[in-house]
């Protein structure tokens, strides 16, 4: 414990100085990033990160039942192994534990700024660098790897009345832990990830529930369930073991991907399952009704749980199958026009994915913001470069997202391009910098779009956070994870512009002439 209050007392620290690299933000995509920096040899490196410790998502996201819906096992570092995961699919408490002990086992605490949170980040084009203007101070930095992560800027609807309702309010993702729910009448709002998991852990306690649902959503059984004691001795005395049961659980959410992006029809199967989970709970032929999609399973999310239709059923729960259109006062009104007077209501409303909010602070090359250069959609080459941003990378870019496994295989991937990013940079030697080519950006996201095509994400008849206002799908990536990693494994110095500082230009070419003058 000691060591984490002196990383909190050092991490409050003015920021200031020059780095060779700034990551921002201490999710997977952040604690990632250090962690390989530390194994290149790199330890002149900071993660600025805007809160008072690390976790992303899995410290912003407390709310009752917060767990992930991918296997633990799975859904962790290759090179940081636990053995001792509770269950299956584990909890929030445990998973920002990992991330803390991460920290901690690859000595990271020096390197976190807490409290520090990106205000914004200009090029230098003179200097070859990032100005990078934090809440605790100013500082400079040869490269800037930006962990955001999508999963990090609440998204709240403009409802009409909402700023007149005069119970309480708040998003999953800013769980008001000091109100007590207990015999209240409370509305949910949305059907998504957080929502399945929010609504069985409260509806007990709740004195009614209404369930606000734009779009119902495919909902497959949990299978978790209690990793036993000898389980976990197992995978300590036999490290072998616990890699052995990653690897089945990668192996066969890639034999899956194909169903996915390729031959969409063959989730019919899967869908005769999930209609089978909701039977089992759902007796009520007209509730029934309102819970079934009417879109191709896969086309949004597939959500996790075997808790969600029972609470569903209770006596105290209402589900409206209209979004939330007006507030007047206490009392919400459906699109539908059904009325429902709640004492507090709670956003399931998701995050802002393919409108990056860092992307507003970030001014490249040409002075444009990321946001002004990404007005007609987010695109980068390999899902880390952004063109006129050099020495700028995203992990958890665009097109990096998962539909069906763990987004650690892919942060891991992009690890290695930063990494070799890095190396490339050495060998150059010099001030010099890497500006992804527009071309190089647009032959990718050609590629990319043109795979998109046949996936369930663009056929299966939905609107999903996946697709932008335009409705191009920017978060997806329409392959296996293998297939991403191969794309990764090296920078491809012909796909970037090297760049020189208009110093080191001067003194090569005066260099040249003296050579030309004594030959």
């Amino acid at each position: 414990m000691a060591e984490h209050e002196q990383g909190d007392k050092q991490g409050y620290e003015p920021v200031g100085g020059h780095v060779r690299v700034a990551v921002i933000g201490s999710g997977f995509g952040g604690i990632g990033a250090a962690v390989r920096l530390r194994r290149e040899g790199i330890t002149d490196f900071v993660v600025l990160e805007r809160s008072d410790s690390v976790g992303g998502t899995w410290r912003d996201n407390s709310y009752p039942g917060c767990a992930c819906d991918v296997p633990s096992h799975l859904y962790s570092f290759s090179f940081a192994p636990n053995p001792d995961w509770p269950r299956t699919f584990s909890g929030q408490r445990h998973i920002r534990a990992y991330l803390e002990h991460v920290a901690d086992t690859f000595g990271l605490r020096p390197h976190l700024r807490f409290g520090a949170e990106v205000v914004r980040t200009v090029w230098d084009p003179h200097e070859l660098r990032w100005e990078i203007e934090t809440a605790r101070g100013t500082l400079t930095a040869d490269v800037v790897v930006s962990a955001t992560g999508p999963l990090s800027d609440p998204k709240v609807p403009d409802i009409k009345g909402l700023d007149s309702f005069p119970g309480e309010v708040f998003h999953s993702a800013r769980w008001d832990h000091g109100y007590d729910l207990t015999g209240k009448r409370v509305a949910m709002i949305g059907t998504g990830a957080s929502a399945i998991q929010i609504v069985p852990a409260i509806q007990p306690k709740v004195g009614r529930l209404t369930l606000f649902q734009r779009t119902p959503a495919w909902v497959m059984p949990r299978m978790d369930r209690a990793i036993s004691g000898a389980e976990r001795a197992l995978h300590r005395a036999l490290p072998a073991t616990a890699r052995l049961r990653r690897g089945l659980l990668w192996g066969i959410r890639e034999l899956q991907v194909q169903a996915f992006t390729k031959r969409p029809e063959e989730l019919g199967f899967v869908e005769r399952i999930a209609k089978r989970n909701m039977g089992a709970a759902i007796k009520d032929p007209a509730l029934r009704a309102k819970l079934t999609p009417d879109y191709r399973i896969g086309c949004k999310r597939i959500l996790l749980s075997s808790e969600y239709y029972p609470a569903l059923a209770r006596p105290n729960v209402d589900v409206v199958a209209s979004g939330l259109a007006e507030i007047r006062g206490s009392t919400l009104v459906a699109a539908d026009g059904t009325e429902a007077e709640v004492d507090a209501i709670v956003f399931g409303t998701g995050f802002h994915v393919t409108d990056m909010p860092i992307a507003e602070r970030v001014v490249g090359a040409d002075g444009r913001t990321l946001a002004e250069t990404w007005k007609g959609g987010m695109e980068a080459l390999r899902g880390a470069s952004a063109a006129g941003f050099p020495n700028w990378m995203t992990i958890i870019g665009p097109n990096t997202g998962l539909g069906n496994s763990s987004m650690i295989l892919m942060i891991e991937s992009q690890l290695n391009y930063m990494a070799d990013y890095l190396r490339q940079l050495d060998v150059l030697g010099g001030r010099a910098a890497l500006d992804a080519r527009p071309a190089a950006v647009r032959g990718w996201n050609h590629r990319v779009q043109e795979r998109m095509k046949r996936t369930v994400w663009n056929t299966g008849g939905c609107t999903s956070w996946y697709l932008d206002a335009s409705g191009r799908n920017t978060t997806v990536w329409p392959g296996t994870t293998a297939e991403f990693r191969r794309a990764t494994r090296r920078v491809d110095l012909a796909e970037y512009e090297v760049l020189r500082a208009p110093a080191a230009r001067r003194t090569e070419a005066v260099t040249e002439d003296a050579a030309e003058v004594t030959a």
